[in-house]
């Protein structure tokens, strides 16, 4: 779409300096006005995993800067154009609406007045097969994979986050350097070898590995396995076992 975006993410959202944060949301989203101005280019704010920030889970503290934040953000919900950094109030500094952005995982725990309709648009995304196949496929564009060898590995993984299917071509290529470290010498022996065929010029280079449907599937099920074995040790009970004896 041609956006210009100022990204924050929710660990700015927090700070040892009371009102740092809301300060700096005020700085970002006047930064997005000025790309507007002056680049003639469409801009907005956006604040990745907001809730991780500032959401509400069981017994965590709410700080004066959460607070601040929170404020900050209904203010320039309201009040879009007027935004003020500490300068002293001026009649002519009109800033242009900038839309404001924010991804989550629960929005359930954020406050609740902030949230209401009228001050923030809600879309909750769900893709269905069709929308998971056509985004994973275009994450193997390069790598010369089908669709129908894309729905291949989307059914033979159903249920899992986009970033599954993008852990398994991150596998393959992690598993490919190891194999070629270890044929040029070893990592023992890594910057020696680099750095000799750098001064005699030749150097040795890394061939990515041709992705097929069958490495893809292999990385998978290791993954599965991680997570399985994840969710079968719960090492925290095992540790605390004794806690009430």
């Amino acid at each position: 779409m041609d956006i210009e975006p100022v990204i924050m993410s929710a660990g700015e959202l927090e700070s040892e300096r009371a009102g740092e944060p809301g300060r700096l949301i005020r700085e970002r989203y006047r930064t997005a006005s000025q790309v507007i101005q002056n680049q003639g280019k469409m801009s907005c704010l956006m604040i990745n995993d907001i809730d991780a920030g500032l959401g509400r889970f069981g017994n965590t503290q709410m700080t004066v800067n959460n607070q601040i934040v929170v404020g900050t953000l209904m203010n320039l919900s309201d009040n879009p154009t007027r935004v003020s950094i500490g300068q002293k109030w001026r009649e002519f500094d009109v800033t242009h609406r900038v839309p404001i952005i924010v991804t989550g995982n629960d929005f359930s725990t954020l406050y609740a007045p902030l949230i209401r309709e009228g001050r923030m648009e809600k879309f909750y995304w769900q893709p269905d097969r069709e929308d998971i196949i056509n985004i994973v496929h275009k994450m193997y564009a390069k790598d010369g994979i089908s669709k129908e060898e894309v729905e291949t590995i989307v059914d033979a993984f159903p249920n899992q986050a986009l970033d599954f299917y993008g852990a398994l071509r991150s596998r393959t290529y992690d598993q490919s350097i190891s194999k070629w470290v270890n044929d040029i010498g070893g990592y023992e022996n890594l910057g020696k070898t680099l750095l000799k065929g750098r001064k005699s010029g030749d150097l040795q280079t890394f061939v990515p590995p041709e992705q097929t449907v069958e490495a893809l599937l292999e990385s998978g099920h290791s993954l599965i396995r991680e997570q399985q074995l994840i969710m079968n040790s719960k090492l925290s009970k095992e540790y605390m076992k004794n806690i009430d004896d």
